[in-house]
């Protein structure tokens, strides 16, 4: 079994607005040190949002998604990689395709997208509205992200809410999509609330494991607001030789009621976890060895 991967999430202002340790948007120093105190506690991959907006309302394309401020996410790459080498996982799968292909260029490692309809609705405070995103991407808006991929040396994170991700992925690969000689890297979201959610509970995990595409690693996010589930599932994850994600984006509790007061506390719990069991933690240039094949 592989060392496992952990990777990092710090930005929680649409998953969980309340949380009073998260930086503002726009605070680049401050989340790219959440991010370092996170690396130094044993995240190999970094899931970077930078600086972003989400609409208010669906735009007369019929999508609600994010707004982008480059060079906001250029500095927070540019802090990030001055302080140690993660794998850097530009994230925001709910940009729109232009914004997603442009940010290509600052040469993340990994760039994410959902290969499935998005449909997102977090309301973790029932007395404040909800914050939504809403898109559907149909394949061909897939190939014409994989192609970008290609052309610009970016691997991507394949955000799978759904089994029906995997279907996308095979009808693609087949198409020559997907670079032969590397692993497919896809994340599979249980509990993320909305309309593309999964249920957390050990069948729903086995059932996204035993139909995964062939030669694809998976990486676990969980986001029930039961926090003893969110710990749980990713034992399972651990435990089925999956890699996780954690972060005050996923689950900013460290324990039920009481929040983390860095992102380095939840990866450090998700490591003694997995260490307990008999599994080390991968380095960040372990992990690069596991999600590019090399």
């Amino acid at each position: 079994m592989d060392k496992l991967i952990i990777t990092a999430t710090v930005d929680s202002s649409a998953s969980y607005p309340d949380n009073p340790y998260c930086p503002r948007m726009g605070d680049v120093k401050t989340t790219a040190e959440e991010y370092n105190r996170a690396v130094d506690a044993g995240a190999s991959i970094c899931h970077v949002h930078g600086v972003h907006f989400l609409e208010d309302e669906i735009q007369p394309d019929g999508r609600q998604l994010s707004a982008i401020d480059f060079d906001g996410w250029q500095e927070l790459n540019d802090r990030i990689k001055e302080h140690a080498d993660p794998v850097i996982q530009y994230g925001i799968a709910s940009a729109r395709m232009p914004a997603k292909v442009k940010l290509m260029d600052q040469k993340p490692d990994m760039m994410s997208y959902c290969f499935n309809a998005h449909d997102e609705c977090f309301q973790p405070n029932p007395d404040k509205p909800p914050k939504c995103t809403y898109a559907v991407h149909p394949i061909q808006e897939l190939r014409e992200f994989l192609t970008a991929c290609n052309e610009k040396g970016v691997k991507p994170e394949i955000e799978s809410f759904t089994t029906g991700a995997f279907y996308n992925i095979e009808a693609l690969r087949k198409e020559g999509l997907f670079k032969e000689d590397e692993p497919i890297w896809t994340t599979l979201f249980i509990a993320w609330p909305g309309g593309a959610w999964t249920p957390p509970t050990p069948k729903s995990l086995i059932n996204f494991v035993d139909h995964l595409p062939a030669n694809a690693n998976f990486n676990v996010s969980v986001m029930s607001y039961d926090v003893n589930k969110n710990w749980e599932m990713l034992t399972q994850a651990i435990l089925l030789g999956g890699h996780v994600r954690v972060g005050w984006e996923d689950n900013p509790y460290i324990a039920p009621g009481e929040y983390a007061k860095t992102n380095a506390q939840l990866v450090e719990k998700i490591a003694s976890i997995s260490r307990s069991l008999g599994r080390d933690v991968a380095s960040p240039d372990e992990a690069r060895k596991i999600i590019f094949g090399k």
